[in-house]
């Protein structure tokens, strides 16, 4: 592109939208807090370059040319590209001269099941890209909060990247709530009643997602903790506190994700109590019986021995008190477990 091209390009009169391109969610560019007009992706550069502007350029799930195209625009590290062609990524923050790269993961019920996206973030002087991959939620709202105040937009990329982190992790509470309202309906449940196997398969699979969330959490707060307290590129004293506000909404959610695996750990040691408990009382049950069953059975295995020289077997009341023995025998054994609360 020639510079009587940028010139043209910047400063001709364009329409304020452009057609959508696969991929593209958003590109804008924006000059003291206040949108300009929508741009291409090839136009990025010539923007970027004048006083006062950001380019904020939003992607979902992009091909590798179209990351490439977007490296070319903003002269981004291969290695950061090389991260944001694959998901599954750690949360990280990792410094490139004077460009940052961070990943984030995101997070959201769906179905009763928490449901995990990944967004990448290149930020540098003029310029703000997100790569979201997987079933991350659009960042659109957050488009739309900042430019519903310029003032605060005019601060530059860094506000830009906080909006983004601040919305992702106000997404990680209410997945943290609905896991909080299940987690209390079954501890009552366990008090009530004895879990089924259901219940046991669902609180596993509580705790599984809960590790998995407090995975995706737990490095975030490095993360921000890092904008709190080092000097980055392009970072304003004054947004220091904005980063600080969004390292204790992570570390309240990282507690609550810990409050959380613990009651649903003691949920599930209680249901084992309560279950050996009860297999504790039916084995003193059958074990009574037993042991009243027995007396009679003994008894009259002795007198099936089919021996013709037994002195009890020519008494004439012999087998009224045979009876009587065993029914004397039983009644005591009955009475003692009773006493034992084994009956």
């Amino acid at each position: 592109m020639t510079s009587g091209a940028n010139t043209a390009d910047l400063d001709g009169a364009m329409p304020a939208s452009l057609p959508p391109r696969p991929g593209v969610v958003a590109a804008a560019v924006y000059e003291n807090g206040k949108r300009i007009r929508d741009i291409k992706i090839e136009e990025a550069t010539a923007w970027r370059e004048r006083p006062g502007t950001v380019v904020w350029i939003g992607l979902h799930e992009p091909d590798d040319p179209l990351l490439r195209e977007v490296q070319a625009a903003f002269g981004l590290h291969d290695l950061a590209i090389e991260d944001a062609c694959h998901a599954h990524q750690r949360p990280k923050l990792e410094i490139y001269g004077d460009a940052m790269f961070v990943v984030a993961r995101t997070a959201h019920m769906k179905d009763d099941v928490i449901v995990f996206g990944e967004t990448h973030i290149f930020v540098g002087r003029g310029y703000v890209v997100s790569v979201r991959h997987g079933p991350s939620t659009s960042y659109n709202l957050v488009r739309q909060r900042c430019e519903a105040t310029p003032v605060s937009l005019a601060q530059g990329e860094n506000y830009i990247l906080y909006s983004i982190l601040d919305f992702i992790v106000d997404n990680y509470l209410p997945v943290v709530e609905a896991i909080h309202e299940e987690v209390e309906e079954l501890e009552e449940r366990v008090l009530r009643e004895r879990l089924d196997k259901r219940d046991v398969e669902r609180l596993y699979l509580l705790r599984r997602n809960l590790l998995r969330l407090r995975n995706a959490v737990v490095p975030l707060v490095d993360v921000c903790r890092r904008h709190e307290h080092l000097e980055l590129p392009g970072m304003d004293a004054n947004l220091h506190t904005l980063f600080r506000d969004v390292t204790d909404h992570v570390r309240r959610v990282q507690e609550d994700i810990d409050s959380l695996r613990e009651v649903l750990a003691f949920t599930f040691e209680a249901s084992l109590m309560i279950g050996q408990s009860e297999q504790t009382e039916i084995a003193r049950k059958l074990a009574s019986w037993a042991a009243i069953l027995a007396v009679p059975t003994a008894i009259a295995g002795i007198y099936g021995m089919n021996f013709s020289e037994m002195p009890e077997l020519h008494m004439r009341y012999g087998y009224f008190i045979v009876l009587l023995v065993i029914v004397t025998l039983c009644l005591t054994l009955y009475r003692f477990f009773r006493r034992a609360k084994w009956l």
